[in-house]
């Protein structure tokens, strides 16, 4: 399968290469702590912005797939799964599914992060087929190949929803780190696109493989 790596701004190239048919994003944005020179409110506002950014993009038979970690900030609680759902209702996007995933088992008590994470699915042109309906919990969020990556088994039931219920059969992470769902993508036999503004990480995106 193929897979190409771009290292370039996000944002902007999704700007200027929008999303063909038979595409689809699975991606996860930065958190503030990745770009502390935009301030927290410029953050939030540049995540509701960004996530708009990604469903505009995409086709509209296609969907924008987003993992998101929520944290803990100066004792205020910093939901992701909303501003996702902010920048889906400023796209005129329907909200698919919203699953959450564990990053640690039930009743395990966490600090700075929660023990769990937001997977959601938008799409302005599709709709929920509830006879397709999967698990809304994620028990396992699987391996993580850096720090700030999405789990193996959560890329696996984000690539699967793209293969079982949409015309997909390209995955582009204009967010992608080391590549976890490019490298998953690819594993499925499904094409992969990724973007990096890192350009060790773009290097390293290019060539990570997974075993699922």
């Amino acid at each position: 399968m193929n897979r190409v790596v771009h290292q370039t701004d996000g944002v902007a190239w999704l700007k200027a290469n929008p999303l063909a048919r038979g595409q689809s994003i699975i991606t996860s944005l930065p958190d503030s702590s990745e770009i502390p020179s935009l301030g927290f409110a410029g953050w939030r506002q540049w995540f509701v912005d960004s996530v708009k950014t990604c469903i505009d993009a995409c086709p509209d038979d296609s969907a924008a797939l987003f993992f998101q970690t929520d944290v803990k900030r100066e004792g205020a609680w910093v939901d992701k799964g909303f501003l996702c759902q902010l920048g889906g209702e400023a796209a005129g996007a329907r909200l698919l599914w919203h699953k959450i995933v564990c990053r640690a088992p039930a009743g395990t008590i966490t600090f700075g992060r929660p023990a769990y994470a937001h997977l959601l699915a938008f799409s302005r042109g599709l709709t929920a087929d509830l006879d397709q309906s999967t698990a809304d919990v994620i028990p396992r969020m699987g391996k993580m190949t850096w720090a700030r990556a999405m789990g193996i088994e959560a890329c696996v039931v984000a690539c699967r929803f793209l293969l079982d219920c949409t015309g997909s059969r390209t995955v582009v992470d204009p967010f992608c780190g080391l590549g976890s769902a490019l490298a998953v993508a690819n594993a499925l036999g499904m094409d992969a696109i990724g973007v990096e503004l890192s350009r060790k990480r773009a290097e390293k995106a290019r060539e990570l493989s997974v075993q699922i």
